[in-house]
């Protein structure tokens, strides 16, 4: 046996020991687990996916606004939100083959840099056709950032902790959305609605200073580089598509029902994420204001939900606590949808526990899907999937968009319940992966 001193920095798939008997244990212990770079790598995929989740959010929030603009009905308008999220599939699946071939950092970084560039080219749109190019090209960044900086931070993370490691990362959603909200509410309470949707994506800029600090300081997980270096089919969407042989189990199978799954969750998530500002406008007739603050019960729902899921992942195990929340989030749209009209203190409360629910469901993904393939194709596998599903579940919002003129925005939004079926139907076929070492 060696007698080499284990580094302290836990690379992928290293026990928690390397790091010493208690640097897991404890609030912090996952934090502190990491070391240094791994710290580092987290900041950077935290940031990230806060400003991913921030000039996403531009879009709903200002929906209104640019429906007015350009007369828009609700159709059209919820095409914007499934052009993103269908073009966002491709940019997924083309930066996790990136990240394979060249790095998750630098990959991070090409993604971080064309969501900001295509946000601000959105405030110059003149007209609705040049708009839906503009955020059909931000949806290529928008799709790529999470999956490349959940891998990145799983291959720092320790088997034991990694579910609450990348269940914070996801909790910077909840951070984005949170300063998109309040930014738009100044924005919209100074300038002109004409104006005010214009400067929201020009305020997109803000990641370009990330890209800075990501080329500066942060660096991909050495052993889990070194793996993926020396392998000759890393970055490949055949992989991910093979069948079993004699060889060894396929990935064809995991890979058909990690789409469904995250076609399910993602379906029922956009559905609430792009309407239901709207909803409470439209047919709750709340200001900008009001609205502000109602979404800001379900923002705080939604990252306490985030760090919750996390822990849990790694209590109960992926799939149970997937399985969990997809049943709550359920329950939550129907009652969120059918309070009676004027009971809006009510509304006010269940915010709470629907952003909970519909937050906390994704904070298994990023270890999950992590832990379902191996170093050499887990960007490749991990990003086409979950943007997959992006883009399948993408119909949801513009189904709720069409559904809306005849049924009114609250009815429609129940449709969003059926993705979280599929997600449950989708967890028959997938294998338990807590505690499993990266490969």
């Amino acid at each position: 046996m060696s007698t080499t001193p284990r580094p302290r920095t836990p690379a992928a798939g290293k026990p928690v020991e390397a790091a010493g008997p208690s640097a897991g244990d404890g609030a912090l212990g996952w934090l502190r687990e990491l070391g240094p770079r791994g710290r580092r790598a987290f900041a950077g995929a935290f940031g990230g996916y806060a400003l991913d989740s921030y000039d996403y959010l531009v879009l709903p929030l200002s929906m209104v606004a640019v429906a007015a603009s350009f007369g828009l009905d609700s159709g059209r308008t919820g095409l914007i939100t499934t052009v993103t999220l269908v073009v966002s599939a491709v940019g997924g699946a083309v930066a996790g083959v990136v990240a394979d071939r060249i790095g998750r950092v630098r990959a991070l970084m090409i993604t971080v840099l064309t969501y900001a560039v295509f946000t601000v080219a959105c405030g110059f749109a003149p007209n609705y056709e040049t708009l839906l190019v503009f955020r059909a090209l931000q949806g290529l960044g928008f799709g790529g950032e999470w999956a490349v900086g959940a891998v990145l931070v799983a291959e720092y993370a320790s088997a034991r902790n990694r579910g609450r490691t990348l269940g914070v990362v996801q909790s910077s959603w909840a951070v984005g959305w949170a300063l998109a909200v309040v930014v738009s509410t100044l924005v919209f309470q100074f300038l002109d609605e004409d104006l005010a949707w214009r400067v929201m994506f020009w305020s997109g800029a803000l990641p370009a200073v990330l890209v800075v600090w990501l080329r500066r300081h942060v660096e991909d997980a050495p052993e889990a580089a070194a793996r993926r270096e020396r392998s000759a089919r890393r970055g490949s969407f055949a992989a991910i598509f093979g069948r079993s042989t004699e060889d060894g189990p396929g990935l064809l199978r995991t890979t058909l029902f990690a789409i469904l799954l995250s076609t399910g969750v993602q379906g029922g998530y956009y559905t609430l994420n792009t309407w239901v500002p709207t909803y409470l406008k439209t047919e709750r007739g709340l200001s900008v204001v009001g609205t502000g603050s109602y979404l800001a019960f379900l923002i705080s729902g939604a990252f306490v939900g985030y760090l919750t899921g996390g822990h849990l992942t790694d209590r109960l195990g992926r799939k149970r606590t997937i399985l969990l929340f997809a049943v709550l989030s359920a329950a939550c749209i129907v009652a969120y949808t059918n309070i009676p009209a004027g009971a809006n203190t009510l509304l006010l409360v269940l915010g709470f526990p629907l952003g909970f629910c519909m937050s906390a469901i994704f904070s298994g993904f990023g270890s999950f899907l992590s832990e379902l393939y191996p170093t050499a194709v887990r960007g490749t596998g991990q990003g086409f999937t979950y943007n997959t599903g992006r883009a399948v579940g993408a119909v949801f919002p513009t189904t709720v968009g069409f559904l809306a003129d005849g049924w009114g925005v609250g009815g429609a939004l129940v449709f969003g319940a059926i993705g979280y079926g599929l997600a449950a139907l989708a967890l028959l076929g997938l294998p338990e992966t807590r505690g499993k070492e990266l490969q």
